[in-house]
């Protein structure tokens, strides 16, 4: 048995940023054009009105101030209201592996590494671009990885999924090193003209190498432990999947093709399973919560963050100990949690412990273990 360690990491983060007040005026153009269209409807009560958006609404319901895209003109033409991603031959490389392919040098930078020196890549997503030839393949490939490399899916808690697959087959064995890959185009699958949800997501590609201890010499993290665990709702989904093609005659694709999400019993339902995750996860390794230095969570929502990090530690946290990143990010799906990580862990000591943990449809809650070992 071989001891799994994270040795490096990347984030990929798009150049075009959309801020909270570009986004209001974009869509409060399409609110003012729709309910305008639809006034005779409205006043029969036929059709609900949207209503308008506002900076300051946006941030007291997430603590987002602004996100990276990779189309910001699409999104804030009030016409159009979705990202224009172009259609790329099969002879390109996909948007996904793209990003991937920046992400993934980072981490192998950072640890010191080649492509030369994995066997497997895993690219764990909540929206993937097409169904196959699997994403991963196509990274493996563009890397000149020989090994083997497959998709996975688990929505937002799809990265720690990842590495405990990834943790699970280093320790076994079966491979010496393997990237997690999280490429997130959270844009292509986001419907923006929802005032309840226009401001969320936010695009992004991080990646982790795990391999194996014995073959790292510089600063790392050991994989002390991770845990696992799914419970079925529909109070996140999405019934495409895939990202939205372009349609030249600007027509939207049904409502339910894109996220959706009843917050309010998604706040009240997961919080408390991410909690009690987490302790038991704890519990079962052997530490206790007071031994943490840092809890790097997913990046949804800061007041769902603040609750949980307040539940674990059984006070409110210190600056530092719960990193945000969502003022900068938004949410990014499945990378969120390891933005923060990538971020906000160089200073964390020699012995000391840190939990990664993500949330999301599934319901979902993805948890690892950490110890860092700076020699």
């Amino acid at each position: 048995m071989h001891q799994p360690v994270i040795s490096g990491t990347g984030v990929f983060t798009p150049e075009e940023v959309i801020t909270n007040d570009e986004l209001v005026v974009a869509f409060n153009a399409y609110a003012d054009k729709f309910n305008a269209a639809h006034a005779d409807e409205i006043a029969a009560g036929e059709v609900a009105e949207v209503p308008q958006s506002s900076s300051a609404f946006i941030f007291a319901a997430s603590g987002i101030e602004r996100r990276h895209v990779m189309n910001k003109s699409g999104i804030l033409d009030p016409d159009r209201m979705y990202p224009t991603l172009r259609q790329r031959s099969d002879d390109e490389p996909g948007i996904m592996a793209e990003m991937a392919l920046d992400a993934c040098h980072k981490a192998l930078a950072q640890a010191g590494k080649t492509a030369a020196d994995v066997d497997a890549v895993i690219v764990a997503a909540s929206n993937l671009e097409r169904a196959y030839p699997a994403i991963a393949i196509e990274v493996q490939d563009l890397l000149g990885i020989e090994g083997f490399g497959f998709d996975l899916n688990v929505a937002c808690s799809s990265a720690t999924f990842g590495i405990q697959a990834a943790s699970d087959m280093v320790r076994a064995g079966s491979a010496k090193a393997i990237l997690v890959v999280n490429p997130e185009v959270t844009s292509g699958h986001l419907e923006w003209r929802d005032r309840d949800c226009h401001f969320i997501f936010g695009d992004v590609c991080t990646a982790t190498l795990i391999e194996r201890k014995e073959d790292v010499s510089g600063p790392h993290f050991e994989v002390v432990s991770t845990k696992c665990l799914t419970k079925f709702s529909n109070n996140i989904r999405n019934n495409n999947g895939f990202l939205r093609r372009n349609r030249p005659d600007g027509v939207a694709d049904r409502r339910d093709m894109q996220f959706m999400q009843n917050g309010r019993k998604v706040f009240k339902e997961v919080l408390p399973i991410v909690s009690k995750h987490i302790l038991s996860h704890l519990e079962d390794a052997g530490h206790s919560a007071d031994e943490l230095k840092r809890l790097w969570l997913h990046q949804a929502n800061k007041a769902m963050n603040d609750f949980i990090g307040k539940k674990v530690l059984g006070r409110v946290p210190e600056a530092g100990e719960q990193p945000n990143i969502l003022q900068e990010y938004a949410n990014t799906s499945s990378a969120g949690s390891i933005i923060a990580f990538s971020q906000y862990s160089e200073d964390i000591e020699d012995g000391e412990l840190g939990l990664i943990c993500s949330f999301g449809a599934g319901y979902s809650v993805g948890s690892v273990l950490l110890r860092r070992v700076a020699p």
